[in-house]
């Protein structure tokens, strides 16, 4: 079967999943999720890419990003996150093959309250899965970061940040981080549309975002669909195919 083409959106918010190959757990040491950490750090340094948040699970990571209009950035980036995370885990093992699914994917994600609430579900994805209690008890994630900033090989984009939040007091922007997390945790709002769909947002997002009209009409009506989880429709674009941000 021959690959669905990648369409470039410039100007957006992204979640990025990347699972390994056949969702084997092998990022399961602590050693390969620092490994893929270090190595976001220098997508950070070579490229200038804004990460807002992130989660190394053991089979599976989440890559939360803003994308100023740099059309290679995020391709580049996960090219050397991934390519050097499996080259060196092979090499170490002496093993042969694919450590990654084929393809990433990548979710466009509105401003505001769904920002929020896509950052509060990264942060618990290690809560759903029953491995912690609560997120600060996952090591390998951008909560602790957030909560308690790095002094060196920092990942986090912090001016980012507090500019999504619509404030320049970093302390506020922790207590409202913390708050989401917290809403998160009383309500078990597991919503997969973070990770499935090609945007989340309002209608009127989805139609800014403006998915290529030849993929809306490849599409069944079912996998065009509507979310009422916030103060205003969700509408999210389901098409597991699209996979980046590249073109």
């Amino acid at each position: 079967m021959a690959r669905a083409k990648r369409h470039y959106l410039p100007g957006h918010i992204w979640h990025i999943t990347h699972r390994c190959h056949k969702r084997e757990f092998l990022l399961r040491f602590s050693k390969d999720r620092r490994r893929w950490l270090q190595w976001l750090y220098q997508a950070r340094k070579r490229y200038g890419l804004k990460i807002l948040n992130y989660m190394v699970t053991s089979n599976h990571i989440h890559l939360l990003v803003a994308d100023d209009g740099g059309r290679d950035v995020i391709p580049k980036s996960m090219q050397l996150i991934a390519g050097r995370t499996g080259q060196e885990f092979n090499q170490r093992k002496n093993r042969k093959g694919a450590f990654w699914e084929d393809r990433y994917h990548a979710t466009a994600i509105e401003e505001g309250d769904h920002f929020f609430r896509c950052c509060a579900y990264i942060d618990l994805n290690m809560v759903r899965a029953g491995v912690v209690n609560h997120p600060a008890q996952w090591l390998h994630s951008g909560y602790n970061e957030i909560q308690w900033p790095r002094r060196k090989n920092v990942l986090i984009d912090c001016e980012k940040f507090m500019e999504l939040l619509g404030t320049d007091n970093y302390d506020q922007a922790k207590r409202d981080h913390l708050g989401w997390a917290a809403e998160f945790l009383g309500n078990g709002g597991w919503d997969d549309k973070w990770t499935r769909s090609i945007a989340v947002g309002s209608k009127e997002f989805v139609d800014k975002v403006g998915l290529p009209e030849q993929l809306l009409s490849s599409r069944s009506p079912s996998q065009l669909m509507l979310f009422d989880t916030i103060s205003a429709p969700v509408m999210t674009a389901h098409w597991t195919d699209i996979s980046g941000v590249s073109a």
